[in-house]
């Protein structure tokens, strides 16, 4: 299938391992420019090598720079001021309880997982509305829809990028931009072997058994692959998908027990 996405130019956050790495390399195999960013500049070098690796002829290009920040906003859109495709990803807050939850981890959860993701929109969208086209894709969270407590930090802020991605969605997709989410749960990124190593230290059991249990808290009984959420990410992204916008789509292996 081709999705009509060939020499389109994407901007990927957090891209230098995980879902957005994943991301980054099904954009790059169906000829996007693709833009990978990080805050550590060896991580990213080592990055796009893989990237080249996986995805021959890739056209792959990296900007080291802390979302974060505002500086390190403005490095991004100097390095790249025009994007057809944006991708936005962080790495999310840890693990903790209501007693942790104070007002300056309440505002490093949005300053990570909401601030950055909106403030790049504000910059992207008026150039893809003019053009009529555009793709953002917001990497999110299964526990937007199913809070778990001990997420309680990643699940609000992450619910908070979902709203206003919403409200904005409805009023770009008449000139072809397009606003959505991905909801992972349990794909097989670093991010797992830290929740498997957690697993480990609370229970004193190795890492298979940790693996395991992870697994079996899914209907699937697997974890997910990285290039399968990868390929939900490029469709997305594609010609193909214009009349879908503001939409949650769940990557979690048949394990939401919800109907909509």
């Amino acid at each position: 299938m081709d999705l009509g996405i060939k020499g389109r130019r994407a901007f990927v956050s957090a891209s230098s391992q995980g879902l957005g790495f994943a991301c980054a390399c099904a954009l790059a195999n169906e000829g996007v420019h693709v833009t990978l960013n990080g805050r550590n500049q060896d991580k990213l070098e080592s990055a796009a090598q893989a990237l080249t690796q996986l995805v021959p002829g890739a056209q792959v290009s990296f900007i080291a720079a802390d979302l974060c920040t505002p500086e390190g906003r403005e490095k991004i859109l100097a390095f790249q001021p025009e994007v057809d495709i944006l991708v936005n990803n962080n790495a999310g807050p840890p693990p903790g309880t209501l007693d942790e939850w104070d007002e300056t981890a309440l505002l490093g959860a949005l300053g990570a997982n909401m601030i950055p993701a909106v403030q790049l929109m504000r910059a992207y969208i008026p150039g893809m509305r003019a053009r009529r086209f555009g793709r953002i894709i917001n990497i999110t969270s299964a526990m937007v829809k199913s809070p778990h407590y001990i997420m309680g930090l990643s699940t609000s802020a992450r619910t908070a990028l979902t709203a206003i991605s919403k409200a904005i969605s409805t009023e770009v997709v008449v000139d072809n931009v397009t606003v959505n989410n991905l909801l992972p749960e349990r794909i097989d990124t670093p991010r797992q072997e830290f929740m498997a190593k957690r697993l480990m230290a609370e229970q004193g059991i190795d890492r298979d058994e940790a693996r395991r249990q992870i697994a079996q808290t899914i209907n699937a009984k697997r974890l997910g692959r990285p290039e399968e959420f990868g390929a939900a990410c490029a469709f997305l992204c594609s010609e193909l998908a214009s009349y879908i916008s503001g939409q949650n789509l769940q990557l979690d292996g048949g394990s939401y027990e919800g109907l909509i």
